[in-house]
């Protein structure tokens, strides 16, 4: 321990017990303003669900029109390996989004929150817009490739939610966010099927020599890219909540505003090595890598349903497919879409009050297994019987996908709070 005694040790953490804000700062000012006032922020709540819902449309909505795409584009030999080519484009957006995820977290905790979700907006804006236009299939994956590296919303987002409101709202404003990343992934694709090739589904609006006739994949990205154009206007009243200081003062304050609790144990000689120790402990951290575990596992088995769903449903029946239109897809997860955003903002708020988020992750985890193991029988139905099964799966298939989601995030959010805490007292106890 270096200086202090035990006089210092027994100190008063907060000089009279109030908190310390920093003039000029964003984050001081938008903390102040959330203790102020414990209702729920729905002006900040709802501009943030904007935003990640904008940003998330792009990732399916391809889907549904994305066989057709690649067979007008001509570079499958044979009907077969239309879906080789097709999962290529798929994944170039998820490969950028893999490269860049940890750079535009870096990027949020020094330039701020707002600038990274306006980046992301934007890039969405110009890079969905030329796929729409795309002529060759490297441009498509070039295209795809630079949205998904460009939109770094995900991470940012999700700690806008948790610092735009109180401790106790916490929860919900995760779980907006939660909630319009898994109604986009379901609307973004029904827009997807009811706007592409619209001048074969809608004649009398659509004629073949307009530009959407030419361009028949053109109309579902300028529709994203326009919500989008609104959801980036609507950051301008976007606060930012990045702390733009470091004070030991400010890391007390945190801590006792979170009632963080550890176990002081032994003190280090150094702070340097005090802060080295902590930062790798964060790998030792077994609560913290099990629910990061948990996300990888169960987000690679939900975007592989996604991707997998749209070209199986659209795919012949020769091939075990369901030969449906990219219309019939898009009205299947528009209804899906509609079901989990009643399901996030009504009933799961009360199962998390109730039991708790594990308990519903468990039930959901298993339940999901066991409901995609009937989808290669439906193959065999037709007709009313089909739609309704169809649509009745997919609804189950997405609340189980957002209840584990939701939960993986706490848990995520928990452990690092948790883990947090415990490091910055030992930093504030060596100094």
């Amino acid at each position: 321990m270096t200086g202090g005694g035990d006089a210092d040790r027994n100190a008063p953490l907060l000089a009279g017990g109030r908190k310390v804000y920093h003039e000029g700062c964003p984050g001081c000012r938008q903390q102040r303003k959330v203790q102020a006032n414990d209702r729920l922020p729905y002006l900040g709540f709802l501009y943030t669900w904007i935003a990640c819902l904008c940003a998330a449309l792009p990732i399916q909505s391809l889907f549904p029109y994305l066989y057709f795409m690649i067979r007008d584009l001509k570079v499958a030999k044979e009907e077969q390996d239309i879906g080789f080519y097709a999962g290529f484009v798929g994944a170039t957006y998820f490969l950028g989004r893999t490269i860049s995820a940890v750079p535009w977290g870096i990027f949020a905790d020094k330039y701020g929150r707002k600038p990274c979700i306006v980046i992301s907006i934007l890039s969405v804006i110009v890079f969905n817009t030329l796929f729409g236009l795309s002529t060759t299939y490297w441009m498509a994956i070039v295209t795809r490739g630079l949205l998904g590296l460009l939109c770094g919303i995900l991470g940012p987002i999700k700690a806008y939610a948790s610092e735009v409101c109180r401790k106790e709202h916490q929860a919900l404003g995760i779980s907006l966010v939660t909630s319009s990343r898994a109604i986009a992934l379901v609307v973004g694709p029904a827009i997807g099927g009811f706007l592409s090739q619209p001048a074969k589904k809608y004649p009398n609006l659509f004629s073949e020599e307009s530009v959407f006739g030419r361009f028949p994949y053109f109309l579902p990205c300028f529709v994203i890219s326009v919500l989008a154009a609104g959801a980036c206007v609507a950051c301008i009243w976007l606060p930012e909540t990045l702390h733009m200081h470091h004070d030991d003062k400010e890391v007390i304050d945190a801590l006792e505003a979170q009632d963080a609790t550890s176990d002081l144990g032994e003190t280090t000689k150094d702070s340097g090595s005090g802060r080295m120790g902590h930062t790798k402990s964060l790998l030792k951290n077994w609560q913290l890598m099990s629910a990061i575990t948990l996300y990888c596992v169960f987000s690679l088995h939900d975007t592989a349903y996604l991707e997998i769903f749209s070209l199986w449903a659209v795919s012949s029946r020769k091939y075990r497919g369901l030969s449906f239109t990219s219309q019939d897809v898009g009205i299947v997860l528009a209804i899906s879409g509609f079901g989990v955003l009643v399901y996030q903002l009504a009933i799961y708020p009360l199962l998390a009050k109730y039991v708790g988020p594990i308990k519903p992750f468990r039930y959901a985890a298993v339940l999901s297994i066991l409901l995609l193991s009937t989808y290669p029988f439906m193959a065999n139905l037709y007709g009313l019987e089909l739609k309704v099964l169809i649509n009745i799966a997919s609804l189950l298939k997405n609340m189980f996908a957002a209840t584990i989601t939701i939960a993986c995030n706490i848990l995520q959010n928990t452990a690092v709070v948790f883990m947090g805490a415990k490091a910055h007292y030992w930093v504030v106890l060596t100094r």
